[in-house]
């Protein structure tokens, strides 16, 4: 009888690994064409010239959550005061951080305490203070209490004084024309809701004046993996879900939206460590229980570069928060589940997210445990052995490839053929070890999740320049949902 269980087990996780990679595939098709599509049209756009039109743009208020940032925070708001944009100001919200992020914050542009008012009605704690500078009139900084990065973000918004506002993370640099390239949307569709963009890894680059000024790859294995990991999320994963307006996450890293939507949503949930995922969860849900027309979307050319964690300690904590914000966001949005009256968010991005994404750790590792045992048994068939390791690894290698040739083909930020061999053969690597590595660390979140827990864990940090690496308690303030 346990030979019969476990047999239809191995099959039934093999069908699971077949589906899964048809969708998979069918996403990297669309995408190609998607890609292809958008750069066609953005050819044809002149930002340079789009800036000339300064009284077509709409301001924006760009968001900077910071707690104990002192090792990046001072290059990313130089690298904000740099943006391309005829009009934004710049609001970075320190929440409650223990180490010398004001104080640098102070010093490095000459701040003051100034009278400002907020006028938004989103709760968050205590504003202790609030900084602006005669050197940089279009910089202020929030001094709060801790609350995390969802109460610093809705904190932001309610001091906000322009209709759309970028969230961004204080360890990330952004290109200096995103914000061109991110409102776009806002102004071809009014109906446009939210935009997300592209996050990549920063380790191993170097970086001048708050920008990247040398585009490398890291000597540490691990944050390859995550270059790979990057672009198959990004361009396939996301630009694929956008094609079929099914997105479910925009990056916490890197986001783009309108205020008066965000608001309207309620603004960003304080009780989850998924607060992006679930921001973007409700906008659909909310959007289409009141019926009104929206459209989220996401530009596979805006780039938002970020640190990654470089240890498996940091790197497994990091996943474990990412898994258990999905499955927060669909808990608190379960009502979408297998519901006709959401649309196809309803009858399939939710129910994709719940029982592929969000429980597939469980199928996942529990087919590699009873492919063990069948083999230990002696009753496992070679041919089927052969299928389920094709289905479950070899079609990872081709996924991961496909990514890299699909930025090869199009967008080429890697130059030089060294960078792009090395990447082809992390992608490969990565299959036979890291990826199951994967499939524990979201196995676990999966129980943590089950028994309650909300912590952060603890985060380590090098910053840009990378002399030396201080361990803090991330207390909320560091997603980067893929």
């Amino acid at each position: 009888m346990i030979y019969q269980i476990i047999s239809y087990w191995n099959y039934f996780v093999l069908l699971y690994f077949l589906i899964v990679n048809f969708v998979y595939t069918i996403l990297i098709l669309i995408s190609f064409f998607s890609i292809k599509a958008y750069l066609k049209k953005n050819r044809v756009v002149d930002l340079k010239k789009l800036i000339q039109y300064a009284k077509f743009l709409k301001p924006i208020s760009v968001l900077a959550p910071a707690y104990n940032e002192e090792k990046t925070v001072v290059e990313n708001v130089r690298s904000l005061l740099d943006l391309n944009y005829p009009e934004y100001e710049i609001i970075l919200i320190n929440d409650g951080s223990a180490d010398g992020t004001l104080n640098l914050l102070i010093e490095a542009y000459q701040l003051e305490k100034i009278v400002r008012a907020s006028p938004g009605k989103l709760q968050t704690k205590l504003i202790k203070g609030i900084y602006g500078s005669q050197k940089y009139p279009n910089l202020f900084v929030l001094d709060k209490e801790n609350g995390g990065k969802a109460d610093a973000l809705n904190a932001g918004i309610n001091a906000s004084r322009y209709p759309i506002f970028t969230a961004i993370d204080t360890d990330s640099l952004l290109e200096s024309n995103v914000l061109l390239q991110m409102v776009r949307p806002f102004l071809e569709d009014p109906n446009t809701v939210a935009v997300g963009g592209v996050v990549r890894i920063i380790n191993g680059c170097s970086t001048d004046s708050g920008n990247v000024s040398q585009l490398q790859l890291p000597d540490k294995l691990l944050p390859l993996f995550q270059i790979v990991e990057y672009f198959r999320a990004f361009l396939f994963g996301r630009v694929g879900w956008e094609a079929l307006n099914m997105l479910l996450i925009i990056s916490g890293a890197f986001g783009m939206f309108n205020k008066a939507a965000v608001l309207f949503a309620g603004g960003y949930r304080t009780d989850t460590v998924g607060e992006d995922m679930e921001l973007i969860t409700r906008l659909h849900r909310v959007m289409k229980k009141s019926g009104k027309r929206y459209r989220i979307r996401f530009l596979p050319e805006p780039v938002c570069w970020t640190e990654a964690p470089e240890t498996l300690g940091v790197l497994s904590r990091q996943r474990n928060r990412w898994h258990r914000g999905l499955l927060e966001s669909i808990r608190f949005n379960f009502q979408m589940v297998l519901n006709p009256r959401y649309g196809r968010m309803g009858l399939f991005a939710i129910p994709f997210a719940l029982f592929v994404e969000g429980l597939g750790p469980i199928i996942e590792f529990t087919g590699y445990l009873t492919l063990l045992i069948s083999w230990y048994l002696g009753t496992l068939d070679p041919l089927f052995a052969i299928t389920f390791l094709a289905a479950a690894i070899l079609l990872g290698v081709a996924m991961s490839t496909s990514a890299l040739v699909v930025e090869e083909m199009t967008f080429r930020r890697y130059p030089g053929m060294k960078m792009i061999i090395v990447l082809f053969f992390v992608g490969i690597v990565e299959n036979f070890g890291y990826r199951q590595m994967n499939a524990w660390w979201r196995l676990k979140a999966i129980f943590d999740f089950l028994i309650g827990k909300k912590s952060w864990g603890k985060m380590q940090r090098s910053g840009f320049t990378k002399k030396q690496t201080k361990e803090t308690e991330d207390n909320g303030n560091k997603p980067k949902a893929i």
